[in-house]
């Protein structure tokens, strides 16, 4: 499983690249495997929208199920990946780089560090799996 070590995670599975106060938002490698075969991808927000951490932000369906993506940070939305919508299964492929979902600029730099590194992480994955 990829887990990049230069990027901070959520506990529910969203992965965070931080450039400052702007962050780049996505699924992580778990989440993607999780899922299977992803097939739709829909944003909630749009750009200039503000939104608060645990706010659902994307929606991505699969195959198997259908699951929420969640703001690992509060922010406004900067960017989102238009071309996800025309190639869901990019995610599957490539969840840390073509398959970005959504860039913020954060509004409160204090909550990165409520989420988890690479190591972090990886435990969090192996304790979940027991």
């Amino acid at each position: 499983m990829n887990i990049p070590v230069e990027l901070v995670y959520a506990a529910t599975d969203e992965w965070v690249k931080t450039n400052g106060k702007d962050v780049t938002i996505g699924i992580s490698d778990f989440a993607q495997d999780q899922l299977s075969d992803i097939v739709f991808i829909d944003y909630v927000v749009s750009v200039g929208d503000k939104v608060e951490k645990g706010q659902h932000i994307v929606t991505v369906e699969s195959v198997k199920a259908a699951a929420d993506v969640l703001a690992p940070v509060s922010g406004t939305v900067t960017a989102v990946n238009e071309d996800l919508p025309q190639s869901p299964e990019v995610v599957n492929k490539e969840p840390y780089t073509t398959a970005w979902m959504v860039k913020l600029e954060m509004t409160n730099e204090a909550e990165i560090r409520s989420l988890m590194n690479s190591d972090a992480y990886i435990k969090y994955l192996q304790e979940r799996s027991h």
